[in-house]
């Protein structure tokens, strides 16, 4: 948790007046028993009502300072913990943009949506409650302890005795809470992972029958979190009931000799009210800190969690490997593996000139996405290089590498926002290149038939437009920024023949200069292309032209005659 103190020193001022406050307001609080007992031993029995009324206001006095303290305290503790939460979840969420693909797979995106909702929120927890009872408490505690054996040492002792036994139950339950915690916290990961499945997929699932087996699931995966709550409480929750046992037990030991004490004329009755009140404080002041201890065991494992991503190693970085030249996109004897185990790409080999077209297919899991993947360098290869321009893509900055691209993923997004600023996203990009690329991407026709044309705000992942709409939306984004490489990885499935052939004639007269790297499963989307790659199982079957390669990989014929027909030229 040493980490988190980077993000308590912008407030040092403000805990540090918080502190003062809540010392002040808790001295208050501890000196109205020992008025109390002062009124009732020494003030009553002078019949001085004068005298009376002075230290009876003097009580009040010090009760609206108590209260008046606490809830201004309370306020900038509240404040403190929420300005440092919202901190650490800012440059959390920073830090996961960041990460690589080959991080984001090693967290998951189950456990990093936990790990910036639930383990933020048990920082923010542990923070206020530290800055409300973390000085709250030890003062009233030890403040009581010092205040009775002022007024009565043997009695103070008595219940003194059962501290080295409350000090053993806080250690022994903190040591066993903080690995149930962590356990916690990983079967939360495990249900926001069902969770975000079931969410994703609610058609599929409402479309095959599947509800009551994806309940069950989700069932199994609930009752394993509740079981690990329920493990964790119970072990944390046994500190209330056991300190509360042997302070009770103190409290009717202190009671028990103070009535010998006051019965022998040792001590006064103002004294043991005065004892039975503190004794009140101090029970409070155990259990607070208590709740503390709970809350710092839950925080230390979700500060673990955080502090995992925060200072995650930072890899993909800038390298110069040596290697240059070749074409504008050159592929050197490339293998990769996601494993490593076994290869997903081998000893792939290839360029492509400036300005070329590049299509690339092959049957599902052949190593499409992967081969675009190591282009954009979401990861590095086991071996060889992967160059753009000359320049091995790790030795670029990232961002300069990427501002080279305008990609269309498999599995892309739209969001819950204008049709514009979907297009724009963000980029600050002039209105005619964004009406440019939607004409480009045959969406201007039905963006403008929409009720506020381009300013038409989609539902969240554009839910209300069809499969071939929300393609066309995503390749205009691509092409909004004309961009020097144009990656459409299986970007016009949705789109009917004519529409594809119409988007492919746009890119050649519109967006001649760019390289376009197109993936898909149709041979009619590549056919015209420069250069055809046909991958399967990770290695090159065959590359060159259409002709090319009906002529002279088999793979690819046979392909091609399944979904165009024998009457397909082999030239």
């Amino acid at each position: 948790m040493k980490w988190l103190y980077t993000y308590f020193k912008p407030y040092r001022a403000r805990i540090a007046l918080e502190l003062f406050i809540k010392t002040v307001a808790t001295l208050m609080d501890l000196c109205i028993p020992w008025i109390l007992g002062h009124i009732i031993d020494v003030v009553i029995p002078t019949r001085d009502t004068g005298l009376i009324a002075l230290w009876g206001a003097l009580m009040v006095v010090c009760s609206v300072v108590c209260v008046a303290g606490n809830i201004s305290a309370n306020r900038l503790a509240s404040s403190i913990a929420r300005d440092t939460t919202m901190n650490v979840r800012h440059d959390l969420f920073a830090k996961i943009m960041s990460l690589s693909s080959e991080r984001t797979d090693h967290f998951t995106a189950a456990s990093l949506v936990s790990r910036i909702t639930d383990d933020t929120y048990n920082i923010n927890n542990m923070t206020g409650r530290l800055l409300r009872l973390g000085i709250r408490a030890p003062i009233l505690l030890f403040g009581g302890m010092i205040i009775t054996l002022s007024m009565d040492a043997p009695l103070a002792l008595v219940w003194i005795a059962v501290l080295p036994l409350a000090i053993g139950v806080f250690i022994a339950v903190s040591v066993r809470g903080v690995p149930l915690f962590s356990r916690l916290q990983s079967s939360v990961d495990a249900m926001v992972q069902v969770i975000r499945e079931n969410i994703s997929g609610v058609r599929v699932i409402k479309a095959l029958s599947r509800t009551e087996y994806e309940k069950e699931r989700f069932s199994e995966i609930n009752d394993r979190v509740s079981a690990n709550e329920e493990r964790a409480n119970i072990s944390m929750g046994m500190t209330n009931p056991a300190i509360n046992m042997l302070l009770n037990v103190a409290l009717a030991m202190v009671i028990f000799v103070g009535a010998y004490r006051v019965n022998g004329g040792k001590t006064g009755v103002g004294t043991i009210v005065a004892f039975t009140s503190y004794f009140a404080v101090i029970l409070n002041a155990v259990l607070g800190i208590t709740r503390i201890f709970v809350t710092i065991s839950r925080a230390m494992a979700s500060a673990k969690r955080i502090g995992e991503v925060l200072y995650d190693e930072k890899d993909l970085l800038m390298e110069e490997t040596g290697e240059t030249g070749g074409d504008f996109i050159t592929f050197r004897n490339v293998s990769f593996s996601y494993n490593r185990k076994k290869d997903n790409l081998s000893n792939i080999d290839f360029g492509l000139k400036k300005g070329g077209a590049l299509g690339i297919i092959g049957p599902t899991g052949s190593g499409k996405t992967t081969l675009v993947n190591l282009l954009m360098r979401f990861y590095d290869p086991d071996g060889g290089a992967v160059l753009i321009d000359g320049r091995d893509v790790r030795s670029y900055d990232g961002d300069e590498l990427r501002k080279k691209f305008g990609v269309v993923f498999q599995n892309d997004i739209l969001f819950a926002d204008s049709v514009r600023n979907n297009i724009d996203f963000g980029r600050g990009l002039p209105e005619e290149d964004i009406n440019s690329a939607l004409e480009s991407a045959m969406a201007a026709d039905f963006v403008n038939a929409l009720p506020k044309g381009a300013d038409t705000v989609l539902n969240p992942k554009g839910n209300d437009l069809s499969g071939g709409q929300k393609q066309r939306l995503l390749i205009a984004r691509a092409l909004a920024a004309r961009p020097e490489i144009i990656v459409l990885d299986d970007s016009s499935s949705a789109l009917d023949y004519k529409t594809d052939a119409a988007l492919r004639e746009a890119l050649r007269n519109n967006y001649s200069d760019a390289t376009v790297i197109t993936v898909a499963q149709r041979i009619s989307s590549v056919k015209d292309m420069d250069k055809i790659i046909f991958l399967d199982g990770g290695v090159i079957k065959g590359m060159g032209s259409h002709e090319e390669l009906m002529r002279d990989c088999e793979m690819y014929r046979e392909t091609a005659e399944l979904q165009m027909g024998r009457d397909e030229p082999c030239r």
